[in-house]
């Protein structure tokens, strides 16, 4: 499948060069680099050479392409422990509408992503109800 890109968009325009990075892995499908303002260091994006703002809209062979990019990164980055996070949406914390992956080494408690789990109660109704919708959805 042919690259799409948004002339506008700050990762389209890092994928053709128009934006310095330091590039890690390039494949024909993705482009990863560090993050220039990393959370821990080592700390990087693997970002789809097609614009979709959103995982959803986004074509599986740039998926299946990207997951093994990461998983390079986090072995080379030779953190113990890691997170791998990609977010949809404003409320999720999307803050460049182009789908991307960060590979973020944990080396400490200091460092790296922090993340608060404020789970939910749910009845067992509700989670069956929710698991009855899910499954006919897939």
């Amino acid at each position: 499948m042919a690259a799409k890109t948004l002339a506008s968009c700050l990762f389209c325009k890092i994928i053709k060069g128009e934006i310095p990075s330091y590039k890690l892995v390039e494949t024909e499908l993705s482009y990863s680099f560090l993050d220039i303002g990393p959370l821990s260091k080592g700390h990087a994006l693997v970002i789809p050479k097609y614009h979709a703002e959103k995982m959803h809209q986004l074509p599986d062979e740039y998926l299946s392409d990207a997951m093994p990019i990461a998983k390079k990164i986090a072995l080379a980055q030779g953190a113990e422990n890691y997170n791998i996070l990609q977010n949809n949406g404003r409320l999720a914390h999307q803050l460049v509408d182009h789908v991307h992956f960060h590979v973020i080494p944990k080396p400490n408690n200091e460092e790296g992503l922090g993340v608060g789990w404020p789970s939910q109660t749910l009845s067992k109704e509700e989670l069956e109800g929710v698991w009855e919708t899910l499954k006919k959805k897939l």
